[in-house]
């Protein structure tokens, strides 16, 4: 009878276990990865696939990713050998084996990726490719994160958000300086106060692609969102010499921002920031905001962990933390910029692209 009893036990037991193990399954919010050439495809992963995730990374990881890469991109294929070998290699061999994840499964066309996850990061760096690559995605209904920049055009933006829009699919795309402390704290910073304008500084390689023509101030002008507040601009001047593209934009409640792209010497990014209380230096990258005008250095350094937690928010919850409305009026203002540019630095109206496509 006893031994009964015990069997029983076990056999009920073993049954929690793979209830509890089915229940876990189902939980998981299953990430998939399209186009691994851009870093963002092992930076991000690394948080959400981390061994015993706490806080907004618990219950989700990277389990599939499908590594399509561009013929004619520069370097595209051997970033995504490199990237995929790293991704492949990740938390697979932990000093304490109870610490291992299951690996990433690798798949070989799109079809099969929608098959196996619910949500979806795209991190191809020939945006050229977003367009095709968003539009089945959406067309799934699977949450849909975009590594800058969201597409290389802003027809090719505009027909993604109109797709997610038709679809009611939420998908956004940012750029990790967005959500880095050292800008986003700028806004109502005490010594700042109320933002009155903003000059943002930045890199612009001039012998970038044509096809990174809206990567290269990205970084820039979504730090210049974020601190300034948008959408918002209605006018765009581009002054443009050999070693400098300045971009000047005005709100419709008459302040203004600027962004140097600095094409030659030192390459530093930041801003200075002026309010109705001060004016300050911004942080930089990864760092926190400045106290006094100082720029901590030796805090900590916290890289891709806030769009890192952004992103799996929105994985979680569905609400998108940039609207579509702020990104596709920095695509507007990048060609606004571009047309004033050509015509020797003229005012140009902003289009609302919205409306116009």
């Amino acid at each position: 009878m006893f031994r009964q009893l015990i069997a029983l036990m076990t056999v009920a037991a073993l049954g929690m276990i793979s209830s509890n193990v089915r229940v876990q399954a189902a939980d998981l919010v299953r990430v998939g990865i399209l186009g691994i050439d851009n870093y963002g495809s092992v930076a991000y992963t690394e948080f959400l696939n981390k061994p015993h995730a706490e806080g907004v990374f618990e219950g989700m990881r990277v389990v599939a990713a499908y590594p399509v890469g561009s013929d004619d991109y520069p370097d595209s294929a051997k970033l995504g050998a490199q990237w995929k070998d790293q991704l492949s290699k990740m938390y697979q061999t932990p000093k304490d084996p109870k610490d291992a994840v299951p690996p990433i499964e690798w798949v070989d066309s799109l079809d099969a990726l929608l098959s196996k996850v619910d949500c979806v990061m795209i991190f191809s760096l020939d945006a050229r490719l977003h367009r095709k690559q968003a539009e089945p995605v959406l067309r799934a209904g699977k949450k849909l994160f975009i590594g800058r920049p969201l597409a290389s055009s802003p027809e090719d933006a505009v027909a993604i958000m109109k797709i997610a829009a038709e679809t009611k699919t939420p998908c956004w795309s940012g750029s990790q300086h967005r959500f880095s402390t050292g800008f986003a704290g700028m806004v109502n910073h005490p010594e700042v106060g109320k933002v009155i304008g903003c000059d943002v500084y930045g890199g612009w390689d001039p012998k970038a692609p044509e096809a990174d023509k809206f990567w290269r101030p990205l970084h820039s002008l979504e730090t210049l969102y974020t601190i300034m507040g948008g959408p918002g601009v209605v006018s765009v001047t581009c002054a443009s010499t050999p070693t400098t593209e300045l971009i000047t934009a005005t709100w419709k409640d008459g302040r203004v921002g600027t962004y140097r792209g600095i094409k030659e010497g030192a390459v530093k990014y930041s801003a200075t920031v002026f309010g109705d209380k001060g004016v300050s230096t911004a942080g930089i990258y990864g760092h926190g905001v400045p106290v006094k005008g100082v720029v901590p250095t030796n805090d900590e350094y916290v890289g891709y962990k806030p769009l890192a937690t952004e992103i799996a928010k929105f994985f979680k919850t569905g609400q998108v933390p940039v609207q579509p409305a702020e990104t596709l009026e920095i695509f507007a203002l990048m060609q606004a910029a571009e047309e004033s540019r050509a015509k020797n630095g003229a005012v140009v109206p902003l289009k609302n692209l919205w409306e116009s496509k």
